[in-house]
């Protein structure tokens, strides 16, 4: 056969060899971003999930506690995990004559930040400067976005106020916690400040963290959520002149990290 007979079929040849590597490029590449879609929309879930940007209600993952658990308004949601931990130490508190109740469970970001802008609002004719207003209401609750409260891992047991604590119900109820609680991996994020934990918020005996979920979101909040992500509330303008992730978030009691 006469090379220029064959010459067309040998370039037929080649432009099909050419589209088929082009097509295989073309499809890796495609395959690249679609991964890369896929981890961007996973961290943004994640994220949305660490700073309580989510609906509990919605998520299978969480259960609706029965209000006989619960002291105040109905509604109150926890992880499954975190629920079914808090039920065996219940069952075990019952046997030694104490009764431990929920007072808060998950708070998302919306219910945090009418916490927030309430206090921001109720304190501003006594401490008019924004930014001492901002610190003395980060005594003792969190800003929005940075609340253990938001993850579904974390509840106020029987009060939420030191009075309680202080009486002597509550001073046996905690005793009770302080030797029990950890047999059921829960864990006191806010104990009193000291050598190991010299931030943060103060003293909360009622506030107990189911640490076997906990532990690694407080890790992967340390990783993930960047001070740009805390904001959307009255006063977030000064979230950038305090270092809330170590500060408040990561300044727990170093039993619980």
């Amino acid at each position: 056969m006469a090379f220029k007979q064959i010459f067309p079929k040998i370039l037929l040849f080649l432009a099909i060899g050419a589209l088929i590597a082009f097509s295989s490029l073309s499809a890796l590449k495609k395959q690249k971003e679609n991964e890369l879609a896929y981890q961007k929309l996973l961290q943004t879930e994640e994220k949305n999930y660490l700073i309580g940007k989510f609906e509990p209600a919605e998520r299978e993952d969480f259960i609706h506690i029965p209000i006989k658990y619960t002291i105040g308004e109905n509604g109150k949601y926890l992880r499954r995990e975190t629920w079914d931990a808090f039920l065996k130490m219940r069952d075990r508190a019952e046997q030694d004559g104490i009764r431990l109740r929920i007072a808060s469970a998950t708070r998302n970001f919306d219910y945090q930040k009418n916490i927030w802008e309430t206090k921001w609002k109720n304190f501003s004719a006594n401490t008019p400067d924004g930014l001492e207003r901002f610190k003395k209401i980060l005594e003792w609750s969190s800003v929005p976005g940075t609340s253990r409260h938001h993850w579904g891992t974390d509840i106020d047991i029987n009060s939420a106020t030191p009075e309680y604590f202080e009486s002597e119900k509550g001073i046996r109820e905690y005793i009770w916690l302080v030797q029990n609680a950890p047999s059921f991996s829960f864990c006191q994020p806010y104990n009193l400040k000291n050598g190991g934990r010299p931030m943060g918020y103060n003293e909360e005996r009622w506030h107990w963290s189911y640490l076997p979920i906990a532990r690694g979101l407080t890790e992967e909040y340390k990783n993930l959520i960047k001070k740009g992500d805390i904001k959307g509330f009255l006063g977030d303008r000064y979230v950038s002149e305090l270092d809330l992730i170590n500060n408040y978030v990561l300044s727990i009691n170093p039993e619980c990290l």
